[in-house]
């Protein structure tokens, strides 16, 4: 190789952010051995076209990936590394998840082992699902290259915020432009009205335990709530410190319905599935019901609908209306529209105690 294409370690490990320690014993590993070694001195260069391979071999570093797992993402093609990353992240946080609960079981130790106060005690297949439905309107955390943000404001987003009183526990999430709450009739009130915002992390990674669970006790702690299971290991869900935005105002000043259709909720689904484009329209009149996309007002699909009040064109991004009647209950949804620039209320048509809040897009958005 000519000099010219050669990097002294110094200007090498500048180029490539790795220090010249850590070139040496990528080298000494055989990870990256230099391109060419002085026979007298013992002096490393580098060339130009290893920046690449130092580049990756750094960040692998970062992400905390083994000396073996970077030595086999490095050998493979472009489809298997992406597999063995996401094994890796999997396995980080799945290692983390353990660590919170056996960090949360020393602390609940440390302070004698004393129960928490009882939220509710709730069947545990209802609150496993009642979770999973809500837990879709949360925002997801937004991340950078060196790992998730830390800013509270979306933070708490991404948690679901749990009231509870002498009558029901109500479960409520927001991304912002969506908002989904069921309300749960638990088998035993707790000792007292609480209300936190729980990690909605925590909370996925303990869905599958609760819904084996006849029956499940809530009880808060500090910083967090314990979810106790007859038979199965306990489970700890952080709190989240962060103030949850002020729902029940939004939702106290929501006004009448001027537009309400009952769909079937399967063949909205179908529809919205079949649709090209990432933003459908529906369009409702006495006829029914048409998902049509917006620069086309005579074709889409036309469903039976009980379709009441005005005429209305509305328009909304097809991840939050999707999701929001996914998760409806029943065969049948109910749609309470208020204009085409206000939030409509999705709901079950039989069943009233999972409501969503999905918000429309105009039409040059």
């Amino acid at each position: 190789m000519p000099n010219s294409e050669l990097m002294a370690i110094g200007a090498f490990a500048q180029r490539s952010g790795l220090t010249s320690s850590a070139l040496r014993f990528y080298a000494d590993s055989g990870l990256l051995p230099p391109a060419d070694v002085d026979p007298a001195t013992g002096y490393r260069s580098y060339g130009v076209h290893q920046l690449e391979r130092a580049v990756t071999l750094r960040r692998l570093r970062e992400i905390a990936m083994p000396l073996a797992g970077v030595a086999a993402v490095l050998a493979a093609g472009a489809e298997e590394a992406a597999r063995l990353l996401d094994e890796h992240v999997a396995r980080i946080e799945g290692d983390a998840a353990v660590a919170r609960q056996r960090a949360a079981a020393i602390k609940s130790a440390l302070g004698g082992d004393a129960p928490g106060s009882l939220i509710a005690v709730l069947k545990g297949p209802v609150l496993a699902e009642a979770v999973e439905q809500v837990l879709t309107a949360t925002a997801t955390p937004t991340a950078t290259a060196t790992g998730p943000t830390h800013d509270p404001a979306s933070a708490v987003l991404a948690g679901l915020h749990i009231e509870a009183s002498d009558e029901a526990v109500a479960l409520t999430a927001t991304d912002r432009y969506r908002l989904s709450t069921r309300t749960l009739v638990p088998v035993r009130t707790g000792e007292r009205t609480w209300a936190g915002t729980v990690d909605g992390a925590d909370l996925r990674n303990a869905v599958a335990d609760v819904r084996r669970s006849a029956l499940v006790r809530v009880e808060a702690v500090p910083h967090g709530i314990w979810l106790r299971m007859s038979g199965r290991e306990d489970r700890h869900c952080r709190v989240l410190p962060e103030e949850y935005p002020d729902h029940r105002s939004l939702l106290a000043s929501l006004g009448e319905a001027t537009t309400r259709a009952t769909v079937a909720k399967g063949a909205l689904l179908r529809a919205l599935e079949e649709h090209p484009g990432d933003r459908p329209v529906l369009r409702l009149t006495d006829r029914g019901l048409r998902v049509q996309a917006p620069d086309d007002e005579l074709s889409g699909i036309l469903l039976p609908a009980a379709v009441t009040g005005e005429d209305l064109r509305i328009r909304f991004e097809m991840t939050t209306l999707y999701a929001a009647v996914s998760t409806a209950i029943g065969p049948d949804v109910m749609l309470d529209l208020r204009g085409p620039l206000q939030p409509v209320t999705i709901r079950s048509a039989d069943r009233g105690d999972l409501t969503t809040l999905t918000m429309p897009v105009t039409f040059d958005h």
